[in-house]
């Protein structure tokens, strides 16, 4: 198994590709040096949404993330689903393939949201052994993305980041990290993220998410919908210490703004890259 996709490599700040800027992007040539794909609305050999991926991809270079996997769920893996995704990874060459550590299918029934996991060691062996199958049928390792949670299970054994540090390894696979979701379940939850961060080996993070939240009465939802906060760029820059100067991805996926806005968040990603380039 290969460590990832033959592909153009990834450095920098990125943007999250969206069809309200297809045409931005195509007609002007941006700074912007890779782009992060929702691979799951371009899952069919055709179509128009399939055109424009590929008029990108001759520019940039770019990383597949989905929700599809359900890689938490106890239905058998869907193999359609992973026959397709192999196809388009083979038509697009991203440099990655990720998807989140939750589940969102149960008896054939697909729910409208990622819903997490309790951390034991039964689950733990149970994902380890479907990130193994998703692995070897897509035949490169895969990215897993840290949850945001507004609840924790009373069935749990053990932290998120030390299930996540012992699936990582057992599972050989890497971890795109979401800073924004470690900030919002910390908050929620009342751990320290620096616990976190220096729990996870550094060699296993691939690639970061920056996103925004919204405030509600007593407790923080991960929206996807604003600019990133204060408190999440400065855990960004705990995390780069810690990590160096992983590729990070802008997510903003409702209420999408104009794309200047995201190039100027990308762009506030990138000085703090370059600041820990610098460092090192």
């Amino acid at each position: 198994m290969t460590t990832h996709l033959p592909s153009d490599s990834i450095n920098g700040a990125g943007i999250g590709l969206r069809s309200a800027h297809y045409q931005d992007i195509l007609t002007h040539k941006h700074t912007i040096p890779w782009f992060e794909v929702l691979l799951d609305n371009y899952l069919t050999s055709q179509g128009l949404p399939l055109h424009y991926l590929e008029k990108v991809r001759q520019n940039y270079p770019v990383t597949l993330h989905g929700v599809g996997m359900s890689l938490g769920s106890t239905d058998p893996l869907d193999l359609e689903y992973l026959t397709n995704l192999k196809e388009l990874a083979q038509q697009i060459e991203p440099a990655y393939i990720s998807d989140h550590l939750s589940w969102i299918s149960v008896n054939g029934h697909y729910l409208n949201d990622l819903i997490p996991l309790p951390y034991t060691e039964a689950v733990m062996e149970h994902v380890a052994q479907r990130i193994l199958q998703a692995q070897e049928f897509l035949g490169c390792r895969i990215l897993i993305e840290n949850p945001s949670a507004y609840v924790s299970f009373t069935d749990s054994t053990m932290p998120e980041w030390v299930f996540i540090q012992q699936l990582l390894e057992k599972a050989d696979c890497y971890l795109l990290l979401d800073v924004n979701n470690l900030y919002v379940t910390a908050t929620n939850q009342g751990f320290d993220p620096l616990d976190y961060l220096n729990t996870i080996p550094a060699t296993r993070v691939k690639q970061i998410h920056l996103a925004g939240y919204e405030e509600r009465e007593d407790y923080l939802y991960d929206t996807h919908g604003y600019p990133v906060h204060p408190p999440v760029w400065q855990l960004y820059q705990a995390t780069l210490e810690r990590f160096g100067p992983v590729p990070t991805l802008i997510e903003w996926d409702t209420d999408i703004p104009a794309f200047e806005v995201l190039m100027t968040q990308a762009s506030k990603a990138q000085e703090y890259l370059n600041q820990v380039s610098r460092w090192n």
